[in-house]
């Protein structure tokens, strides 16, 4: 009777062999089915096999600057995401752009 470790070896090199041979057998499937798909003009649709359409995602809205900096005029901020440095911990009203 063969000890444990010799088992626990010839699984191992089984398990090997195994996965060389299916690598080797699923690539030869793969061309084989893709070769038939050309042949007899067969689609996905045939197959039954559906893709599903990505999310449309909503247009961006540009949002009009409601700040501008004194020093820099050119410098402006709608007033979302994170405040400039030129803006921040002060009073807002001082930099609103009025129309």
């Amino acid at each position: 009777m063969s000890s444990y470790q010799e088992l626990i070896s010839q699984r191992e090199k089984l398990d090997q062999q195994i996965e060389t041979a299916k690598a080797a057998e699923f690539d030869a499937a793969v061309n084989d089915i893709k070769r038939k798909m050309q042949v007899y003009g067969i689609t996905f649709s045939d197959l039954g096999v559906q893709f599903k359409e990505k999310p449309k995602s909503r247009p961006r809205v540009r949002v009009e600057p409601k700040y501008y900096n004194p020093a820099n005029p050119s410098e402006k901020w709608s007033g979302r995401g994170k405040e400039p440095k030129w803006i921040a911990g002060k009073d807002r009203t001082l930099f609103l752009i009025r129309k």
